[in-house]
Formats: structure tokens, C-alpha cells, sequence
């Protein structure tokens, strides 16, 4: 991929193609907003309406007159439905590999709740599969970072509010492709960090996250030579805090040491806390694994997959910035993997070691066992039988 600049004013231009219009891309931005604040939207095609609210919103205390309000404004001869994805799906007993949804003939907010979060929970009735309106129902959930269980309800849009907010079905599916192509330089400064004085912060507008993405670059890179590289998710819990259950703190610190003490490098820090599942998410499994459960299984109850965050951006990042071949520092196959998908070239890789605790053993060995991750001996992991 060639970009047509590498000052931050324009994108690759292989990704300029089919980007989304801006006023859909407004709409998108919007409708997060929305879901976020607990309130629905609807989601339209040429030919179809529905309202989408995140089930977020309901509690099993709750009387049930909002979802009694939205399910009184359904198409006539249609019924609302519950949508979950593939791995609360399988959670709940069922064998599938894809998302699906339940019929709601009733504005019974328990079963709503209890089917999306209850851990005890148990399926009650058949599985329908998903419609486009539905996908896009998970979609903007998941992009905006809330539970992904939504209640999805067609409707004629003459019979909702004016108040609703309105989105493009095609919108919401274009809007992650749209947020790495349109990715630019918003501003640039130096911060001398400690033992690493020559620092320069460089943020993005746009990308995955809800917030703005940062390059670190520290020292000066030369360009015509492999730069070393780490893509680092923000970890609040671990880079701020210092949390003993994971080893995020630990790799963000070691690497601008490293960087520091080795001439240069540049560390990309990324608006994907939780695997790109949201900080509330995060907590709601850290929840899940106080009762025994690993990082992926608590995940895969809420309803997550493995690993929800891409890495196409950062790509785009890495260009503007003039970066072209990488010594990527990660126990991550899959970074490597994005960014030579991406065009880069990845000329070396190397670990990045954080200390092992009573706290995360389990954690680093789970990610090693299920998901490949450059973790073994440095570490004295226990195997897959001592876990």
C-alpha cells in the first residue's frame, strides 16, 4: 500500500476508494452516541426500519414500559427479537458457530436479561438466524463498546419519533473500513519522558477506538531502515495502575526503556482496552474470572470472540508516520500477521517478557495455550495439564 503523503494530511491511497460518505459517517458517529447513552435507534435500508437498543439499558427490576413502548411500535405481523452472538449463544447451550436471534413475543424484560447476562442462563426457545438488520445491530454495539446483546424491533418509520436517531444499515458496516482510511495527524509535540528525553507524542484522529490513537516516537528513527516497532493496546488497569492480573504495564514500560536505551523506536498506543471490547466489558469478565473462569471464557460469556481488535490502522499510522519495514516487538503472532497483511514488512520480531505473579500466571499461560502468544520457559508457565 502507498501512501500519497506522509505528513499526515491525506490517507494510503489504495483506502481511499470506496470510503464512506461523510454525512453516513456523521449518522454512524451519532447512532454510537445514542447506544451508548441507553437510547434506541433505527437502523433503515431502502426497504426496511428497525429499532435497535442495546440491552444494556434494562435491568431485572425493571418494569418492562421501555421495551413494552418499543415493542408497541413493531411492524404489524412481526415480532421483536433478542440478538446474541455465536459465543453467549454457546454459552447458553447452544452448538453454533454464528450469531443468532430469539423471538420476543412478549416485553418480558426478565428473559431479556437473563438470556444476555445471566451466567446460570439457559436457552429457551428456538434460534433464528440473522437477518442484515440484525448484524448490524451487533456491529454498532460492538463499535460502541457496550454489552453485544441488542433488541431489535422492525418497524415502519412513520410510527417512531422524529427524536430517533436514523442510520444507514451499509453505513455501519463501511464505518470501521472508513475510520482507518480517513486516520490523520491531529497534533504533534515533544514530551521528554523519563530516560527518554527525546520524545516526540504524534495523535491520530480516528482508527478503532472512541478516543484518539498516539505514536511514540522516541529518539529519531531513520526511515531507510527497519524501525523498531511495538503496537500496544491501552490497558488502563495495567499501564496506570499497575495491575498484578495481566502483564500490560510491564511490556509498555520495558519497551520505551528499550527503545530509549537502544537509539530509537516507536510505540503506537491504541484505543482498544479489553481486546477491543471496552473497559466496562473488561470488568464485567475480570468479574467472571474471580469465579474461576480464563480471560477467553469469561469473554465468550459476555460474547465476545477471542479477540475482537484489528490492526489495519495502525498500519495507516505506521505509513504517515513514513514507516515501511519493522522490527515489531510483540509475543503476538497475530500483530505480526496484520502488518504484513497490511504492506509492511516485518523484518525481525522479538518478545517482550513482563514478570510473572501469582496473579497472572494463569492469565499469560492461557494466552500462550489459546491463542499462541510467544510465551514459555523465560516465565516457568505451568502446562495445559497443570491448569
Amino acid at each position: 500500500m502507498d501512501a500519497s503523503t506522509v505528513n499526515g494530511k491525506k490517507v494510503m491511497q489504495s483506502m481511499r476508494a470506496d470510503q464512506t460518505p461523510s454525512d453516513d459517517v456523521l449518522q454512524v458517529e451519532r447512532a454510537i452516541a445514542e447506544i451508548r447513552a441507553g437510547r434506541p435507534i433505527i437502523i433503515r435500508t431502502g426497504r426496511e426500519n428497525a429499532l435497535v437498543v442495546s440491552v444494556e439499558i434494562f435491568t431485572e427490576t425493571d418494569s418492562g414500559d421501555a421495551l413494552k413502548t418499543l415493542i408497541d411500535w413493531r411492524k404489524p405481523a412481526s415480532f421483536a427479537r433478542l440478538v446474541l452472538p455465536a459465543p453467549r449463544l454457546r454459552h447458553l447451550g447452544a452448538l453454533r458457530d454464528h450469531a443468532g436471534s430469539i423471538v420476543l413475543p412478549e416485553p418480558n424484560v426478565q428473559r431479556v436479561c437473563t438470556l444476555a447476562l445471566q451466567l446460570a442462563a439457559k436457552l429457551d426457545a428456538p434460534i433464528a438466524p440473522l437477518t442484515r438488520m440484525d448484524e448490524a445491530g451487533l456491529e454498532i454495539a460492538r463499535i460502541a463498546q457496550v454489552l453485544p446483546a441488542v433488541v431489535v424491533v422492525p418497524c415502519l418509520s412513520k410510527d417512531v419519533p422524529a427524536s430517533i436517531m436514523r442510520v444507514g444499515m451499509d453505513a455501519i458496516f463501511h464505518f470501521r473500513h472508513y475510520q482507518a482510511a480517513r486516520l490523520q495527524i491531529v497534533a504533534r509535540a515533544p514530551v521528554p519522558l523519563e530516560g527518554a528525553p527525546v520524545t516526540e507524542f504524534v495523535v491520530f484522529r480516528g482508527g478503532e477506538g472512541l478516543r484518539d490513537q498516539v505514536a511514540i516516537i522516541i529518539g529519531k528513527p531513520d526511515f531507510a531502515q527497519p524501525v523498531p516497532v511495538r503496537l500496544h493496546s491501552a490497558c488502563l488497569t495495567g499501564d496506570l495502575f499497575g495491575s498484578l492480573k495481566c502483564d500490560c504495564g510491564d511490556q509498555l514500560r520495558q519497551t520505551v526503556r528499550h527503545f530509549a536505551e537502544n537509539g530509537c523506536g516507536i510505540l503506537l498506543y491504541l484505543d482498544q482496552e479489553g481486546r477491543g471490547n471496552g473497559l466496562s466489558n473488561k470488568m464485567r469478565a475480570y468479574a467472571l474470572q474471580t469465579q474461576g473462569y480464563d480471560t477467553y471464557d469469561a469473554d465468550a460469556i459476555i460474547g465476545f470472540d477471542q479477540d475482537q481488535r484489528r490492526f489495519d490502522f495502525a498500519a495507516v499510522m505506521l505509513h504517515q508516520i513514513g514507516v515501511r519495514r519493522v522490527e515489531l516487538f510483540t509475543n503476538n503472532p497475530q500483530k505480526i500477521a496484520a502488518l504484513q497483511a497490511a504492506g509492511l514488512e516485518v523484518v525481525t520480531h522479538t518478545r517482550i517478557i513482563g514478570r510473572s505473579t501469582d496473579e497472572n500466571l494463569h492469565y499469560l499461560a492461557t494466552k500462550r495455550d489459546r491463542a499462541g502468544h510467544y510465551l514459555d520457559a523465560e516465565l516457568a508457565l505451568p502446562t495445559r495439564a497443570e491448569d
